[in-house]
């Protein structure tokens, strides 16, 4: 056989070989490939990453739950979705240092479980999309870790019932955690978005919370920095309870109204903490003081709630440089003395300026008689404003030293920015907004009147 004829066939038999091997394991790596996409291995593949290695997730759906006792990191190339109906963790996290980017978490199992579990020190959560029919993310005896720029949303709308909030389980739930970075996540839908207990030294920045109870919850949180963070349509922005040397800065919670116990900031039991550059705006209560002490509120927006601040058994706080705008009622104080308020910007009150400082010479009184009288009787909520309620409410004078007073309230808004001003109401809309609620309560005494009759 000629020699250019047995070259010949041995590229043709190497070529046909090549092909083979290439289709034999393009298959193989097929299979391996579609089983992992089908979570069959997983927790294997896992398994056999060594510690500080890195699992690298191709686009697909993967079966849960997992367990990570090791120090590895978890990053999704391309939408990849875990999903888990079981009611245990979906991840569960037992190592410190662990690393988990970019996934989709899918979590249906409805006791109080979590879609993840964290048990050991450091973990890093970033980008992850949660649903949860439960909790989602709860930290338990650990710390020092970040959640950044994820979301988490409650998915048990399924449900006969439509979901009640007090079904539904908390965001980001933090018991016995200290020193984590939570920043940057939207959460909606839930119990509580953040809840935190004995929890200190935490920073929570530039979080969104919709459609939940508390947007946050926090317990016996010392030393902890909430700022920067925005909540609508909850019951309670941000509830903060059993707390000291907290920092509670630059914050905007709008439309917590729908509730008879909505407040935009709800402070019980505070004390020795600074609350400042924060907005509330539109709901029910915009800021609420209970039995919390030595607390500095400065350069605070409160504007078109139904009740500005409200004071229940609190002493020692010191107001200064707030702006009362568009509220129905801008301040009620009861049991509450030896507060400083000073230098405050009140738009239903008209001072007088003598010497032409943009102070007022003349104080501003707090007068607690409606909210002494609502109390009693939460009926007479309908006289508000009335021309009636004001007479009785001009002759309470009894025990008037003891009343919260700004000793020297300003006399022009002073506006934290110009795109603020542009939002503020003027006086014209508190007006109609005391008429409307005018008519409304005669019209519902002359129709339960007429009922009756």
């Amino acid at each position: 056989m000629m020699p250019s004829k047995i070259l010949k066939q041995g590229i043709v038999l190497g070529m046909t070989i090549f092909t083979v091997l290439s289709i034999v394991f393009f298959r193989i790596d097929s299979a391996y490939s579609s089983a992992l996409t089908e979570g069959h291995s997983l927790q294997q593949r896992i398994d056999e990453t060594p510690s500080g290695g890195t699992v690298k997730l191709p686009a697909g759906m993967y079966n849960g739950p997992v367990t990570l006792n090791k120090p590895i990191r978890i990053i999704a190339d391309g939408d990849v979705q875990l999903r888990s109906d079981a009611s245990v963790p979906t991840i569960r996290i037992q190592a410190e240092g662990v690393v988990l980017q970019g996934l989709r978490i899918v979590h249906h199992g409805r006791e109080d479980t979590a879609a993840v579990l964290i048990t050991a020190n450091g973990a890093t959560l970033e980008s992850l999309d949660i649903q949860t029919a439960s909790y989602g993310i709860v930290i338990r005896d650990s710390g020092r870790h970040e959640i950044l720029d994820s979301g988490i949303r409650w998915t048990g709308r399924d449900r006969p019932d439509g979901g009640k909030l007090s079904d539904r389980r908390n965001g980001i739930d933090l018991l016995n955690s200290h020193d984590n970075r939570i920043v940057g996540n939207v959460i909606s839908s839930m119990n509580d978005g953040i809840y935190m207990e004995n929890s200190h030294r935490n920073y929570i920045n530039g979080n969104r919370f919709e459609h939940s109870r508390y947007g946050i919850h926090s317990m016996y949180i010392d030393g902890t920095e909430i700022s920067g963070n925005q909540g609508a349509f909850n019951v309670t922005g941000a509830m903060i309870m059993g707390v000291k040397d907290a920092v509670v800065r630059d914050n905007t919670f709008v439309k917590q109204s729908e509730n008879v116990n909505s407040q935009g900031l709800l402070f019980y039991d505070v004390h020795t903490s600074r609350i400042f550059n924060n907005k509330v705006e539109g709901n029910r209560v915009g800021l609420y003081v209970e039995k919390s002490n030595r607390n500095e509120f400065q350069n605070n927006d409160v504007l078109q709630n139904f009740v500005g601040v409200q004071f229940l058994e609190s002493e020692g706080n010191r107001f200064t440089a707030n702006r009362f705008i568009g509220n129905v009622i801008e301040a009620e104080a009861n049991g509450s003395k030896n507060n400083t308020f000073e230098g405050n910007y009140w738009e239903a009150f008209r001072g007088l300026d003598t010497n032409g400082d943009g102070y007022s010479d003349l104080a501003y009184a707090i007068n607690p008689f409606f909210q002494r009288l609502t109390s009693a009787t939460p009926a007479f909520q309908l006289f508000f404003q009335s021309p009636g309620l004001l007479f009785l409410e001009s002759l309470n004078t009894a025990g008037k030293e003891e009343w919260t007073k700004d000793k020297a309230p300003y006399l022009k808004p002073d506006f934290r920015t110009e795109a603020a001003r542009s939002s503020y109401p003027g006086s014209s809309d508190t007006l109609a907004l005391g008429i409307m609620l005018l008519f409304a309560a005669v019209f519902t005494i002359y129709y339960l009147g007429v009922r009756r009759g």
